[in-house]
């Protein structure tokens, strides 16, 4: 960390802190002596920022100082822009806007050399370039909105339109997270409705209200378990995968690895419950000759009737 950046912390860290704090303190958090210390704030001083002291309790800064804002690094600023790169990939266009108009906003008040670096890295950077280039964009539900009423633990009331059915319903839910699952984002909650806990899908909500109505989350959310519950009766699946595949396959298997064990250096015994077995079945197709169902029967069943109807159709 150069001077510059320690220093810029260490004004946001007086800025945070709801006490003054001592040297020995400051220098153990930026792993620097005193000596060093003491020239960071003559090196503030001399920038006006309004240092206090007292010889009894340490070092302060004036309430009410605020930092100029966007006083980025490069790196810092190249990590907004993988993030907003990542958020203009997404299928939702309202996000996309909103993006767009963060990136915007930065542009406007970064100097000239840090604006033609974003540039470069708007141009250069590609996140998701299947879902970026080949998604078609659509208008979902208003994360801003949503992600509000989890902030203030408020429920909201919204309309839904069923997948199956197209139906359009009228819902009221506690909601607890937003989840990004791939190439949709969810937000999961109590349903008021169905007396549980749903997943909604954002693009098929509209009309969404935050209601006058607080809601107290049993105990502490617990996120994992929130992304990785099952909404039906959970079977386990038994698989034999391919070494050279192992990493991909952990990392996209929408659910939580119970056991994984090597049965040779090449391949792995994996389990894991899942609810949908049709859903799993298909999911499994990407994997074509380095993953083996072994377990239960029914969904090798499931995956024989699955391959001969697509050889029918061809």
């Amino acid at each position: 960390m150069n001077s510059s950046e320690r220093r810029m912390k260490l004004i946001l860290m007086l800025q945070q802190s709801n006490s003054r704090i001592t040297v020995d303190k400051i220098a153990e958090k930026f792993n620097i002596s005193r000596r060093t210390v003491f020239r960071d704030f003559n090196a503030l001083s001399e920038m006006n920022v309004p240092v206090t002291h007292d010889k009894y309790h340490g070092y302060g800064i004036m309430q009410g100082y605020k930092i100029p804002p966007l006083m980025f690094t490069n790196k810092e600023l190249a990590t907004i822009m993988v993030g907003l790169n990542f958020v203009k990939s997404q299928v939702d266009q309202k996000l996309i806007e909103d993006a767009k108009g963060v990136e915007l906003k930065i542009k406007e008040v970064v100097p000239d050399n840090l604006r033609d670096f974003m540039d470069s890295l708007e141009e250069r950077t590609v996140v998701d370039p299947y879902l970026n280039f080949g998604a078609e964009k659509t208008k979902g539900g208003d994360w801003y909105i949503i992600s509000n009423a989890i902030a203030e633990n408020k429920s909201i009331k919204f309309n839904y339109r069923a997948k199956s059915s197209e139906e359009i319903t009228s819902r009221k839910i506690d909601p607890y997270i937003i989840v990004f699952y791939r190439d949709h984002w969810n937000v999961i909650g109590y349903s008021h409705k169905r007396d549980d806990t749903r997943n909604f899908l954002l693009d098929r909500m509209s009309s969404i209200n935050i209601l006058g109505e607080d809601f107290v989350p049993y105990g502490k959310i617990d996120v994992e378990g929130l992304i990785f519950r099952s909404e039906g009766k959970p079977h386990k699946i038994i698989v034999d995968v391919s070494k050279k595949v192992l990493k991909r396959f952990k990392a996209n298997l929408p659910t939580k690895i119970i056991k994984k064990k090597e049965k040779n250096p090449n391949l792995f015994r994996i389990s894991f419950e899942f609810d949908n077995l049709d859903f799993i079945n298909e999911w499994l197709l990407q994997f074509p000759k380095d993953v083996k169902i072994v377990s239960p029967e029914v969904l090798l069943e499931k995956r024989n009737k699955l391959l001969e109807e697509m050889m029918e159709e061809i």
